[in-house]
């Protein structure tokens, strides 16, 4: 009851950092226990030094006890360099082969970077703002451009135990000038927005990020129906979208409503659940709670979804499957069994999946066999995989 405000956004760094640098830390340390874990990763990140948590540790009855000699020894003898790969990218052993598969020699750094801190990105909303707009009503916030999504903005990561504004309470989210979204999933929902609006089917919806992202990229033309599964994932939308004012959405729950779109659609975007392997850097419990037997149950999951989307595709249509994993098995897998059990779907090349409105492929952007892979080490952005399959 004695925290603050800015002691609680002390204390949310602090666990949300030793969840990311668990292994690395609990190796400086020669502990997993939670102090050990705590004070690894403060001094792992570069936060804080031997002298600096001796200074915070003086002198006040709420502070932890002063560094023993034993944990002064373990900092001192420390060598990142001579930890275990998977130690130091802070990954559960059992990921490596999923990692090595995506990224081959690289996998280790690539992996290294879904432990950073992660910005804060906003999409900003086209049928109320423009980019200039928006960055003007966030001076003093730090934000700038992004540097691939033509309307996003950065907020920079965290540093030290500061805390990201409330971009929520500002007029003008309120006002639906924006919306927070990673930038990567702004891209990937651009890529499968293509360059004309037509009949949609978000078949995968959620609260509706995508959705109101491809309704600002058509200009709030054609027509967009969002559906989930789960009908309470779908709950946020509604507001969401009357404060961007979005008036080419219709939210399709119901299976007669959804059966009376079966082979009338010219996209189905399908953002499939997944493991989230992608943005472990905003949400690194998931990556220690994560099983090989949950991955399975989700690589089974995805494939049943795109065998159900693909019916709503009209002739000429395309089919865009999305996951926020860099694991092959969610990706370049799933892909390569839906072409081969489905003869009328054809693969588009990433280059020509990829859109006008963001310009040339950037080299940075992995193209993988079936698609593309973004990822925090080479797009700075969270890990994101489209590919894109056109119905004959």
């Amino acid at each position: 009851r004695f925290a603050g405000s800015a002691d609680r956004a002390a204390i949310g760094n602090l666990v949300y950092d030793a969840l990311r640098l668990r292994r690395s830390a609990a190796a400086m340390m020669g502990a997993d226990s939670p102090r050990a874990i705590a004070l690894g990763s403060l001094v792992a990140s570069g936060i804080e030094s031997v002298a600096s948590l001796d200074a915070a540790c003086e002198g006040d009855r709420f502070a932890p006890e002063l560094l023993s000699d034993r944990e002064r020894e373990a900092i001192a003898a420390f060598e990142k360099a001579k930890l275990a790969p998977a130690v130091a990218a802070n990954v559960p052993d059992w990921c490596i082969g999923e990692l090595e598969a995506a990224f081959g020699e690289e996998w280790c750094e690539e992996a290294a970077s879904l432990a950073e801190r992660p910005p804060l990105d906003l999409r900003v909303n086209t049928l109320k703002a423009d980019r200039d707009k928006v960055l003007d009503r966030l001076l003093g916030s730090g934000a700038v451009a992004t540097a691939l999504a033509p309307h996003g903005i950065r907020i920079p990561p965290i540093q030290g135990h500061g805390r990201h504004p409330n971009v929520q309470a500002e007029p003008a989210f309120q006002k639906g000038w924006f919306e927070v979204q990673d930038e990567g999933s702004q891209i990937v929902s651009l890529v499968a927005a293509g360059d004309a609006p037509g009949q949609v089917l978000d078949y995968c919806a959620g609260a509706g990020g995508k959705t109101l992202a491809l309704a600002a990229a058509y200009a709030n033309k054609g027509q967009i129906f969002a559906h989930d599964a789960h009908k309470q994932r779908l709950a946020p939308i509604f507001d969401r979208i009357k404060r961007a004012g979005c008036r080419n959405v219709q939210i399709v729950t119901e299976a007669d409503a959804l059966s009376r779109l079966e082979g009338r659609m010219d996209l189905v975007l399908v953002d499939a659940p997944c493991t989230g392997s992608g943005t472990w850097r905003r949400r690194p419990d998931a990556k220690w709670r994560l099983t090989s037997r949950q991955l399975e149950q989700r690589i089974s999951e995805q494939s049943g979804i795109l065998k159900d989307a693909a019916r709503y595709l009209q002739p000429g249509g395309r089919l865009v499957y999305v996951t926020c994993s860099v694991f092959p098995s969610e990706n370049d897998q799933q892909v390569a069994d839906f072409l081969a059990h489905n003869a009328e779907y054809d693969l588009l090349p990433a280059a020509s999946a990829w859109p006008a409105a963001l310009g040339n492929l950037p080299d940075q952007v992995r193209q993988t066999s079936t698609g593309l892979l973004l990822t925090p080490s080479r797009t700075r952005t969270d890990g994101f995989f489209v590919a894109v399959m056109r119905r004959s």
